[in-house]
């Protein structure tokens, strides 16, 4: 696959990375990709995309955003449930975002320093068996309800509920019932709250609920599905994964397809510390504030944010909409 993608883009120029992907694409002839293979199509796209940020001199995130260079919120997964982790909480993710920061920097301090009090409480509580972590990175402590857990002050509250995991027969089925939560716990943040084909129980929700409703399995990521989403106004937000739509050049375009419809976007990916600045998300998920391939998204967002100096604003309270800010 990559010599015929060498011969086909040999005469294309670096800095011109959409022409590649389109060559790409057209080469493949597939709409899943299956010929060339996704992950072979965007290894190629993600490295003509820093190559050409390289000829040019700048990094990727600032290649003509430079005036905006936005910082997102971080939103840390502190806690772990579901699939994710081997305890009894039905939800994947949950997760803290410190929208009350002034800087990206202040953010990292917020959530490290909330994730290690945290692992105090569940050792003291729980033992030290109980402070594992789950896939995303957060602690995986055997806790029956969520009221146990919760946080105030200068973060909100999100969630990844992965609901199409508990889906069965036409009802969602919890280990729990906890009818009060919501009034009880404000959770600002929202990711995929339904089966993504249960596209009513979106559509009501999204309508009543105030808050930002996360598009993951709903949409992946494909320009074919968000149209849809958007019309039939299922949600607000759109999570951008850049492994799901297979090139850089689409994701883009998916991310200013939800933009251009006053959707938020969220990131999750291991391009996203360039990327998510770049497109002005206002907002990063890339798991818990530990081990070394989450910690180097972050520490690469600080070092852009050294590098931007005066010209970096931090998205804070305005993540939904930082372009608004």
């Amino acid at each position: 696959m990559l010599s015929r993608v060498c011969i086909g883009t040999s005469k294309l120029n670096i800095v011109e990375p959409e022409k590649i992907d389109k060559l790409m694409i057209e080469m493949d002839g597939t709409e899943n990709k299956s010929k060339f293979g996704a992950n072979a199509i965007l290894g190629v796209s993600l490295a003509v995309c820093k190559a050409g940020a390289s000829e040019k001199g700048c990094p990727c995130t600032v290649t003509s955003l430079t005036w905006l260079a936005t910082l997102p919120v971080p939103a840390f997964n502190e806690i772990d449930g579901g699939s994710h982790a081997g305890n009894k909480l039905a939800m994947h993710e949950f997760m803290i975002l410190p929208v009350g920061a002034f800087t990206f920097r202040e953010a990292m301090h917020i959530g490290a320093e909330v994730y290690h009090n945290l692992k105090k409480v569940i050792k003291e509580k729980y033992g030290k068996d109980a402070i594992n972590v789950g896939d995303e990175g957060g602690f995986a402590p055997n806790i029956l309800e969520n009221k146990e857990a919760g946080y105030t002050g200068q973060v909100v509250i999100g969630m990844d509920m992965a609901d199409s995991e508990f889906f069965r027969s036409s009802q969602y089925d919890l280990d729990f019932k906890s009818p009060d939560d919501p009034s009880r716990y404000i959770t600002p943040d929202q990711l995929d709250p339904f089966d993504q084909d249960d596209w009513e129980a979106w559509k009501n929700f999204k309508a009543s609920a105030g808050i930002q409703v996360v598009g993951a399995d709903l949409t992946v990521t494909n320009p074919k599905r968000i149209p849809k989403a958007v019309s039939k106004k299922f949600c607000n937000c759109l999570l951008l994964k850049v492994n799901q739509i297979g090139s850089v050049t689409e994701s883009l375009q998916a991310c200013k397809l939800a933009q251009s419809n006053g959707w938020g976007v969220m990131t999750e990916d291991t391009f996203i510390a360039d990327l998510v600045i770049g497109l002005c998300t206002g907002q990063i998920k890339t798991g818990a504030p530990c081990r070394s391939e989450r910690l180097a998204k972050y520490n690469q967002i600080l070092r852009i944010e050294e590098e931007l100096g005066s010209k970096a604003k931090f998205a804070g309270r305005c993540f939904r909409n930082p372009l608004a800010k």
